[in-house]
């Protein structure tokens, strides 16, 4: 691999959304070239930012491999994309990918995700492999109704899932998951809990930062907002970051991973899901801690000595922007939160807004938790995009 910070230096991103642009934006104030691969019909927008833009399909390993060819390091924006794929891409493109294939491999699906993190004794929400309908009723009758059926594969920001409260709903929502069509899918328990919880951790060949224990907001299965620190108890907190690093060394990962936990009512965290590149629990970092998740992915992938996550400030509060209309995308009634003395706009440069797709978030920070909140919650909430 070439020197990093050479001007020469090329770092590939697997995937063009919004996690790859701010990403990439935090490589072109290190000097380096960035490149793309999408596998997106649409134009997405990393692409209009290098002429370095690749597209395909996440099966093509020779268009890939073209690609990879191109890059000194390659990483990922998303996992929607199978290890052994990313295997070859490696090996017949001679470019180093990180995360590893073999770690990526670790936690590629929920399932295999589930019986890593169990075999290293990090608890795990109760789950199951879901093959019949036999199996959809006795994970009922251990762990009651309702509870959680998910794609073992593709799914997020609720896609993928469903919530199912009877039998013949669970049937059907197997059906519409892909059961029938061999795909796996996971059963997962209805978990009592109090908070939901994420850290994120950054790790290079030689150490890694931790960023502090946050809360996630969460309405239909979507992150609305995120509070860092959570204010939860700094014992609960330290044993969350604990778990983290534990469940990075378990995958011997590199570069940057976010994991996410339910507090429950008894006092428990309990690992829920995890992602192995920067995640939207961790956006608040870009204004909110002296390096964010996406500068420490960038140097944790190029092996460059990882930043401090440590926070600017005692509370600091990311609220998301969702898509309110099917329309050309244009942020509207912003001017306030603006102007806003530490609030700070992202706009992701998604050229298409639909209901409930993630177009931007704004993030305050401030002195007391409860009053940034209330504050940042009040700024956006006139925003429509």
């Amino acid at each position: 691999m070439k020197q990093p910070l050479s001007t020469h230096f090329k770092i590939g991103f697997l995937g063009a959304g919004q996690l790859a642009r701010m990403s990439s934006l935090k490589a072109f104030e290190l000097g380096m070239q960035i490149a793309v691969f999408s596998d997106r019909p649409e134009n997405e927008p990393v692409q209009f930012m290098t002429p370095y833009s690749f597209s395909g399909s996440f099966d093509d390993v020779d268009a890939m491999v073209q690609f990879a060819k191109t890059c000194d390091v390659v990483t990922l924006e998303n996992e929607f994309i199978d290890s052994s794929i990313l295997k070859s891409v490696q090996e017949k493109s001679g470019t180093p990918i990180f995360p590893s294939p073999d770690s990526f491999s670790l936690i590629e699906n929920k399932l295999i995700e589930k019986q890593t993190f169990e075999n290293a004794g990090i608890p795990v929400t109760p789950y199951a492999l879901i093959k019949s309908a036999d199996d959809l009723k006795t994970f009922g009758d251990k762990h009651g109704w309702p509870y959680l059926l998910k794609s073992s594969k593709g799914g997020y920001d609720g896609y993928g899932n469903e919530t199912v409260k009877s039998l013949d709903q669970a049937k059907e929502a197997f059906k519409n998951l892909g059961g029938d069509d061999n795909r796996d899918i996971i059963a997962e328990a209805f978990v009592d809990f109090t908070h939901e919880l994420a850290v994120q951790v950054a790790r290079n060949k030689t150490r890694h930062v931790v960023y502090p224990c946050c809360e996630t907001v969460q309405e239909n299965h979507i992150n609305v907002a995120v509070k860092s620190p959570a204010q939860v108890d700094e014992k609960v907190r330290q044993r969350a970051q604990q778990l983290a690093i534990a469940a990075t060394e378990a995958i011997n990962g590199k570069g940057i991973f976010a994991y996410e936990f339910f507090l429950t009512k008894s006092g428990d965290l309990l690992m829920n899901e995890s992602a192995p590149r920067p995640h939207n629990s961790g956006h608040y970092t870009i204004e909110g801690a002296i390096a964010s998740q996406f500068e420490n992915h960038v140097r944790a992938v190029c092996d460059l000595p990882l930043g401090s996550a440590e926070l600017r400030k005692p509370a600091v509060v990311m609220i998301n922007l969702l898509g309110n209309h099917k329309r050309k995308a244009v942020v509207e009634n912003a001017d306030e939160a603006v102007a806003e003395p530490d609030g700070h706009l992202h706009s992701y440069g998604k050229l298409e807004s639909k209901p409930g797709r993630k177009m931007a978030h704004y993030t305050l920070l401030g002195e007391d938790m409860d009053q940034t909140f209330e504050r940042a919650r009040k700024l956006t909430a006139g925003i429509e995009i």
